[in-house]
């Protein structure tokens, strides 16, 4: 007889990989956080380390009228937090800028 449980779907995607999970790089998450009533805080993270955060948190500062800054997470790494909900205008703005391929923009939250 024969145990469905036996069988691994992933290890295929697996059998190439270098240690890290198969995409999970490749993404930049764009989430939403609601604070108390109709505050909320926009959270980006996965942008490649050769940015320089500061520069881009500049810009989406002064394109979007918001303040923000750029957080060290110990498991995430660098995480740029702006004020409000400001998901779309981050994935476009990302997109324009030519930084991240649209394809590769996941928007999270509600």
């Amino acid at each position: 007889m024969w145990i469905p449980t036996a069988f691994d779907p992933f290890a295929e995607a697996n059998a190439g990989d270098s240690g890290a999970a198969a995409g999970s790089k490749d993404y930049v998450h764009v989430r939403i956080q609601q604070r108390n009533g109709r505050k909320s805080l926009t959270t980006v993270q996965g942008l490649k380390k050769e940015f320089s955060y500061s520069k881009i948190l500049k810009d989406l500062k002064k394109e979007f009228c918001c303040n923000g800054t750029v957080v060290q997470d110990p498991e995430l790494g660098q995480v740029i937090q702006l004020q409000g909900d400001q998901r779309k205008n981050v994935s476009n703005f990302l997109v324009q800028a030519g930084i991240v391929k649209k394809e590769h923009i996941k928007i999270h939250g509600f």
